[in-house]
């Protein structure tokens, strides 16, 4: 399947399609024996990030990821997937105990930010994501990231610096939102479009900046208009690219993703 011509903000649209399938979703139709784990030992639990154990092909793996409701009532609950620092004290967590136990580790990347609420200013929200970035860039296990619609700023980050970055054509990946890029830098957040296609956020740019490993093309309508083939796909990306890893060393793993995350944002050699 080719990738789609269409514009940023089209895709922006698409990777905000409130029908697009979830987290919860993609645990539900590619591992088996999920067992959910919560609490992040400190605070309390955070329903916008889902984590725990599952087999993967054979394979026992930790999952976390972003998870957005279906419904106004979810999406209140899970705060349109913007987590807490509780979220991400928990996610952090679940990547140590799974390098303890020698689990490779799975994200699912889905949300506009971290919730910028006072509350969560005050819990530590900066350190919280801080340290999960920490950890996640220094595990000796192999990591994969699925980007399966929004992914904005550090919120994203948290679950992101990964050995292998997949993304779905239509799922983004910025700084920040396109209307605050253009509240910022033209004061008008109605010139969003625009921004969207200045900045570079969209799958396909993202593979040619060497951030993107893989993309999966969707159909279209996008990913929950064909949510069989959608399923299948991701499986196999994860698979493809979960297997060479699972050959290398942590020493390996850690030392290549090191380099990895130096080079972003490196053009001809220089930063």
């Amino acid at each position: 399947m080719k990738i789609n011509r269409i514009t940023a903000a089209e895709r922006v649209q698409l990777a905000r399609n409130p029908q697009r399938p979830t987290t919860r979703d993609y645990i539900s139709n590619i591992f088996d024996d999920f067992l959910k784990l919560s609490g992040d030992r400190c605070y309390g639990d955070d329903k916008s990030i889902i984590g725990g154990i599952a087999s993967f092909h054979g394979c026992p793996v930790t999952v976390i990821g972003h998870q957005k409701g279906r419904s106004l009532e979810e999406n209140i609950e899970y705060r349109f997937g913007m987590p807490n620092p509780e979220g991400y004290r928990k996610s952090r967590r679940l990547m140590e105990q799974a390098e303890k136990f020698g689990r490779p580790v799975i994200t699912f990347v889905d949300t506009p930010g971290a919730y910028p609420g006072m509350e969560a200013e005050e819990r530590g929200q900066g350190e919280a994501i801080a340290r999960s970035i920490e950890v996640m860039s220094r595990l000796k296990v192999p990591t994969i990231a699925v980007f399966i619609g929004e992914g904005g700023s550090g919120g994203a980050l948290a679950l992101a610096v990964a050995d292998k970055s997949i993304m779905l054509e239509n799922s983004i990946f910025s700084i920040l939102s396109p209307e605050g890029f253009a509240s910022i830098l033209w004061k008008d957040a109605g010139r969003w479009k625009e921004a969207a296609q200045v900045m570079k956020l969209t799958a396909e740019d993202l593979k040619e900046l060497g951030i993107c490993d893989v993309v999966i093309p969707e159909t279209t309508a996008g990913a929950h208009a064909a949510e069989e083939y959608i399923f299948d796909a991701v499986d196999r990306a994860v698979l493809g690219a979960l297997r060479p890893l699972m050959e290398e060393s942590g020493r390996e793993l850690a030392k290549n993703r090191y380099k990895k995350l130096r080079n972003v944002g490196k053009i001809n050699g220089r930063n």
